[in-house]
């Protein structure tokens, strides 16, 4: 594998980080076990005291978590991958390993609501304090800069107005703070933006959504440094917010495919956002992949397509957003997204609701917003799917 270099994504999210067992298989082992035998006594102690690699209990270590946190290391350009039980784990799992009581922690706005819950009433419990800031306006995030500011957060592209960050400047503002810049990519994978080679120091996943890409199994990934991953895993070794074998396995299969999938589900994405900019009862939109973006120079340099993850504006407010919600046959209702099925969901009594309605109207989450997660079922019947409820509007 000392080639990877030259590999291409698709390559690396099929082939890399393997190491086949004597039984030789073709698809990668699923290690389903709580502990490892030793060959004897000296043996254990010296995988318990680090002095030699090995498996010890799959709390924090396995094989098969550990094929898929090198091969999404690989894909991001990370030195190392440390995998947890879900998306938040992952968040919570890299401030508990990095930060202290007193630390200071700039979050953007626009972030998904349980992160914004977590950030402002569970890690205020323990000494730190979080400023909330406009994802887009650089200079609130340079003033919100303290002596004890360790941490810069942010989801880019937002989750659901598909606002954009500025990864680059936003590290050189972490740097200048002697900060760490953390960001969320799970709206587009390592295939479609890489913040490690942007001047991010952590990217974060959500290993339930487009990585596993079947809507299956939860899951959570931090990709870093060596330095920055020890503290982190030392964490999840003591405190095991661990993901399983099983679902480690399930997102090495969906890596396998992530690749295709990312591309095929954004051309659908920007094809249903063209669509819904010429409706009639659709008000704006809200999609990165759309020319007209307000940031379109920015993404052009970020981002190699707009993802599968888009949001609109009815004409209206929650009767009429919830009447187009009701009215589908084919979308499903449901809080997630990044499945090859599409998913429809309206962010301010659902994925936002637990956010206090001034920090909502603040973040954009009007009444009137849907949010889509588009998937692979045919375009046209996606299309025709959203109309029924549309265009009752109009006759409404």
């Amino acid at each position: 594998m000392s080639n990877n270099e030259q590999w291409d994504d698709a390559t690396l999210a099929i082939r890399y980080g393997y190491q086949r067992t004597l039984e030789g298989e073709h698809s990668e082992a699923m290690f389903l076990t709580s502990s490892f035998v030793y060959d004897s006594a000296a043996q254990a102690a010296e995988r318990f005291s680090g002095q030699v690699p090995g498996n010890i209990y799959s709390r924090f270590t396995n094989p098969t978590v550990a094929t898929f946190e090198r091969r999404i290391a690989a894909l991001e350009g990370g030195e190392r991958a440390v995998a947890t039980g879900s998306g938040m784990a992952a968040i919570l799992t890299t401030c508990l390993g990095l930060l202290n009581a007193g630390d200071h922690v700039i979050c953007s706005r626009s972030v998904f609501g349980a992160t914004q819950i977590l950030f402002e009433k569970q890690l205020s419990r323990f000494g730190v304090q979080t400023t909330f800031v406009d994802l887009t306006d650089l200079s609130a995030w340079h003033n919100a800069v303290q002596h004890n500011t360790k941490l810069l957060f942010l989801e880019t592209p937002s989750n659901p107005l598909m606002e954009v960050g500025d990864i680059t400047a936003l590290s050189q503002i972490a740097k200048a703070a002697g900060a760490w810049l953390a960001v969320d990519n799970c709206l587009l994978t390592p295939i479609l933006q890489k913040p490690l080679s942007l001047g991010a120091d952590i990217v974060i996943h959500s290993a339930t959504k487009f990585i596993d890409g079947q809507g299956r199994a939860l899951g959570g990934a931090i990709v870093g440094s060596h330095a920055l991953m020890e503290p982190i895993y030392s964490f999840v070794r003591t405190a095991g917010p661990s993901m399983s074998p099983f679902n480690a396995w399930l997102f090495i299969k969906g890596l396998e495919t992530l690749a295709i999938r990312m591309k095929a589900q954004s051309e659908q994405a920007l094809a249903i956002a063209s669509w819904l900019k010429a409706h009639p009862a659709v008000e704006s939109v809200f999609y990165t992949g759309l020319s007209d973006h307000p940031q379109a120079d920015l993404i052009a340099r970020q981002q190699k397509a707009g993802g599968a993850v888009l949001s609109f504006r009815v004409k209206g407010g929650r009767k009429e957003a919830w009447r187009v919600v009701d009215a589908v046959m084919i979308f499903s209702r449901s809080a997630n997204l990044g499945d090859v099925k599409s998913i429809i969901t309206h962010p301010a009594t659902t994925t936002h609701g637990r956010v206090a309605e001034a920090d909502r109207l603040a973040a954009g989450i009007t009444e009137n917003l849907i949010r889509l997660s588009i998937g692979l079922e045919s375009v046209d019947d996606l299309r025709a799917d959203l109309a029924r409820g549309l265009d009752a509007l109009l006759s409404a």
